[in-house]
């Protein structure tokens, strides 16, 4: 999925930012910054979700942002390295259903995998 889900359409990446590191203190300002150049979309890097451990906050962020700005968010930005699908696989770490739920934009084909280790 990740970018792919603009196939055939014209499309604009008007800017990235960081979170601002735990607990998040740009959630509230960048999304509204972002809003007033003409971003509707929000994409959550990948990192969030391959980080040791992932992100906390994912679920809220996603919430909040949407809920106050009105901008769909989705979770990653490209396919899951193989070695952190290892990895997180073997520790169990998306073992419950809200990053079950997460993953699944990023996931794709061992081959894919492998490229982006």
């Amino acid at each position: 999925m990740l970018f792919s889900i603009y196939k055939n359409q014209d499309i604009e990446v008007a800017g990235f930012t960081s979170c601002g590191g735990c607990p998040g203190g740009n959630i509230e300002y960048a999304p509204e910054e972002m809003k007033k150049n003409g971003v509707t979309h929000v994409h959550f890097a990948t990192g969030l979700i391959v980080g040791y451990p992932p992100c906390p906050f994912m679920d809220y962020f996603k919430g909040f942002i949407e809920e106050k700005y009105g901008m769909k968010v989705f979770f990653g930005t490209h396919p899951i390295p193989q070695k952190y699908y290892l990895t997180h696989t073997n520790l169990n770490t998306w073992n419950n259903r809200f990053l079950k739920e997460s993953i699944k934009p990023t996931l794709t084909d061992e081959s894919t995998r492998l490229k982006y280790d």
